[in-house]
């Protein structure tokens, strides 16, 4: 048996080197996207305020409402993720036992400022989905696998962070539900670059796509639009 392959590269200098020279073909987007934007809340964008936040690219937010606003006008679902637990932080599980302070996981209570979605999203509350999940999948427990299924969705747009966390269970989790799977680079983003890097590089050659935000924009911009799911209130059928 071989041994493991050794490298003095980084992970940025590895993501380099597997973003140029991609080993896999890609997956390649279906017919019809679901714009997934995981935890973008005050506790992991807020930087001026919460310990626990991070930014990786200073665009991420604008971005990230550009991709929403073009998947409204295409007929494609759009959903907001939020963690946040009761008060005895019951339903956080086993996840909520490695530490007990302030900024830990599982005191991110409902309703609370961590728990807010960023201001500067731009949340269509009366079309978009918000969805309080409590794993790090957003496929776990929560509404989202019915809702992929009733908008007849074949591939899901991944957001948000972080990036070795919760993004990459989802996307982790979108390839075992069959779901194409597509991850924008500059909408992504960690603490830290190493697990940031590293995960992008495993995303790349196992889960997904992890592609430009300008390619995912453009697909959408260039997407002839999608049938509404739900005819219009007084519409005949």
């Amino acid at each position: 048996m071989p041994d493991m392959q050794r490298s003095d590269l980084t992970p940025r200098q590895y993501w380099d080197e597997v973003k140029s020279n991609p080993r896999r073909a890609r997956f390649g987007f279906g017919e019809k996207a679901g714009l997934i934007n995981i935890d973008l809340q005050r506790a992991y964008t807020d930087v001026d305020r919460f310990a626990t936040a991070y930014r990786t690219d200073p665009n991420q937010i604008a971005y990230i409402n550009r991709l929403a606003e073009l998947a409204r006008g295409k007929n494609m679902p759009v959903i907001w993720t939020y963690v946040a637990y009761m008060d005895n932080a019951d339903d956080a599980g086993v996840w909520g036992t490695r530490t007990n302070t302030e900024d830990s996981l599982q005191n991110i209570a409902e309703h609370s400022e961590r728990a807010e979605l960023d201001p500067r999203l731009d949340v269509d509350r009366e079309r978009d989905a918000v969805v309080n999940k409590r794993m790090a999948s957003v496929f776990h427990d929560s509404l989202i696998p019915s809702l992929l299924v009733w908008h007849k969705v074949d591939t899901v747009i991944l957001t948000g962070g972080s990036t070795s966390g919760c993004v990459r269970a989802s996307a982790v989790a979108a390839l075992s539900h069959g779901y194409r799977t597509v991850v924008p680079e500059e909408c992504v983003a960690d603490k830290h670059e190493i697990p940031h890097f590293a995960n992008l590089c495993d995303i790349m050659l196992k889960y997904g796509d992890v592609e430009p935000f300008m390619a995912v924009e453009a697909w959408l911009a260039e997407h002839p639009g999608c049938t509404p799911i739900r005819a219009a209130r007084g519409a005949p059928f």
